[in-house]
């Protein structure tokens, strides 16, 4: 419904929605939203027309949004909708006769468990078999059961590190990978065809084609993952670790033992699911505090490293000890020494290539590792979407790790997404290693530096509110991309390339050119780089910074300090420059 939409016709479209509403509670919550409107409350009638604005977008991942009533949130209703378009474009793409399969998975978010129901009853109305899990169980888990169980497809009902108030509907396809366009967009062409619920047909919950799955894909996850390559016997290193009031910990804690290290000490108050993420503003691993409760735990154990998960595992954390405190390593340090670690130190399991990937506002220290070890590099646009691509389209290459900055690792060929299950064991097991020989994960980023120079990294986000926000981004990209723009924070601009128009190759990548995206890079004297990019849900551009610095005769803290300024220098110019 377009936005300008009279009142009349916004509560003729609620009133409609209501009808059809499968789920007392929210038809309840929409009701009363119309009766607040009819008595001329202007408050409620900006919730009505934002939640009848539109469906909520179907994008490459699936959905993501708050939970509550009408065609722009998440509820049962928008989940029968996007379940039957799924099993529409199944059916048209079925090449043979036999019955099309899916896997649905589900975390322990609120409603969750019952959206997941909700997918499985309709795949089973639209003759699809249906695998659906017995319990809350991680996403990783759902994306390896995919080709474990040989399905077509797979759902995930989760809304990962987002806000208790939030969930969401991830989609796999076939391959175990992300759907990747242009089968996203078939997909939501397919969910458009439906306009009403009565349209879509209902199993009951225990009709054949319904098949419970749980325990049995589990097993398959751990033997598969407890035989992850690693460096040597060592498995000695005291852990803390943390699931965010997430479901990692009943994958994590058994992968971890049968692998060897002692059981990992719990973050109590963080160990449970729980849905209402208590003990965090925000259950993301990066966020500030995230990881408070895990630095007291640690700290109190004398602990060696901490590992945290993000509520639906796929994310993966690492803080080591440093300085008397904690040091929470960034992506890019934890993708430099898992790639180095991996690519040097582990026993390869066949004679591929091996192959390492990241994503083009990753550090480009990754490239120079692969350059120096001979493995393959490619370089993607953001999501693993993209990064398991080049695995995908060169079988002959081994993959080793794909990773961004994000803190989402793949290890190898379990799993074709990021996985912060199989990362924390592999984290784990170098951590030991490097115990074992009197060193750490701290002085192994020294040395990684040394080597090829101190890569730092740094984030700046800029929020554009009010009226108008979304215009306001677009006019500041579109500055960025036509003004001349000699310098930033005194440094020559050597090159800028806009990913909207120029057919970029990122320096040794086999992948190729990047596609269309709408980013600009900027290529600076002296190694240094702005990757700039507006945010895929909100008004809000993202800069990502990195500038290397050679590790002089003063060694790598001198080197880490001056960096440390350069970023600050170039946070502020951008921050400046970009202030719409």
């Amino acid at each position: 419904m377009d936005a300008g939409s009279s009142v009349a016709a916004l509560v003729e479209a609620a009133v409609t929605w209501s009808a059809e509403d499968p789920d007392p509670g929210t038809r309840a919550e929409l009701d009363g939203i119309v009766r607040r409107v009819r008595g001329g409350d202007e408050a409620a009638t900006a919730d009505l027309r934002d939640r009848f604005s539109q469906r909520l977008e179907f994008g490459t991942a699936g959905l993501r949004g708050a939970m509550g009533a009408g065609p722009n949130r998440m509820n049962s209703a928008v989940v029968r909708f996007a379940t039957a378009g799924l099993a529409r474009w199944l059916q048209r793409a079925a090449t043979g006769a036999a019955t099309r399969r899916v896997v649905v998975g589900f975390d322990a978010r609120h409603k969750s468990a019952s959206f997941a129901e909700e997918a499985a009853r309709v795949l089973a109305g639209a003759g699809v078999q249906a695998h659906l899990f017995t319990r809350a169980l991680p996403t990783p888990v759902l994306a390896f059961a995919v080709r474990h169980l040989g399905c077509d497809a797979g759902i995930m009902v989760t809304a990962s590190h987002n806000p208790a108030a939030d969930n969401g509907y991830k989609v796999y396809a076939g391959d175990g990978a992300q759907i990747a366009p242009p089968v996203d967009r078939e997909i939501s062409a397919a969910i458009a065809e439906a306009t009403s619920l009565e349209e879509i047909a209902l199993a009951s919950d225990d009709h054949r084609l319904i098949e419970r799955v749980g325990d049995d894909v589990v097993a398959a996850y751990l033997d598969a993952a407890s035989s992850t390559p690693l460096a040597g016997p060592a498995r000695r290193v005291g852990i803390v670790y943390t699931p965010m009031h997430g479901v990692g910990r009943a994958v994590l804690v058994p992968l971890l033992e049968r692998c060897g290290f002692v059981p990992p000490a719990l973050v109590a108050a963080q160990a449970e699911p729980d849905a209402d993420f208590p003990t965090v503003a925000f259950p993301n691993p990066e966020e500030p505090g995230a990881l408070d409760l895990a630095e007291r735990a640690a700290g109190a154990a004398g602990a060696d490293l901490i590992l945290a998960n993000d509520p639906d595992a796929d994310r993966l954390a690492v803080a080591v000890p440093s300085g008397g405190g904690w040091r929470r390593l960034t992506g890019d340090e934890v993708g430099a020494l898992l790639a180095f670690h991996l690519l040097s130190e582990v026993p390869v399991t066949d004679d591929r290539r091996p192959l390492v990937t990241t994503t083009v506002v990753s550090s480009r220290l990754l490239s120079r590792i692969a350059a120096d070890t001979g493995a393959a590099y490619a370089e993607t646009l953001t999501g693993f979407k993209w990064l398991v691509r080049p695995a995908l389209a060169h079988p002959e290459l081994r993959p080793v790790l794909a990773y961004e900055e994000a803190l989402g690792y793949a290890i190898g060929e379990l799993v074709r997404d990021k996985d912060g299950l199989t990362a924390a064991l592999v984290v784990a097991a170098h951590a030991a290693a490097l115990r074992a020989h009197g060193s750490c994960l701290e002085a192994r980023l020294d040395e990684i530096a040394a080597r090829y120079g101190l890569h730092a990294t740094a984030q700046v986000a800029l929020r554009y509110d009010g009226a108008g926000a979304r215009d306001r981004l677009a006019s500041v990209m579109r500055h960025l991309r036509e003004e001349p723009l000699p310098r930033v924070a005194g440094r020559g601009v050597r090159r800028r390339i806009d990913l909207r128009s120029d057919a970029h190759v990122p320096e040794g990548s086999i992948a190729g050119p990047l596609p269309t995206a709408d980013a600009v890079i900027l290529e600076l004297e002296g190694d240094a780089r702005a990757v700039v990019r507006p945010s895929g849900t909100e008004p809000k551009l993202k800069v990502y910074l990195e500038v290397v610095e050679p590790p002089g005769p003063e060694g790598i803290a001198t080197a880490r300090a001056a960096a440390a300024d350069v970023l600050d220098d170039l946070g502020a110019a951008m921050r400046a420059l970009l202030d719409g």
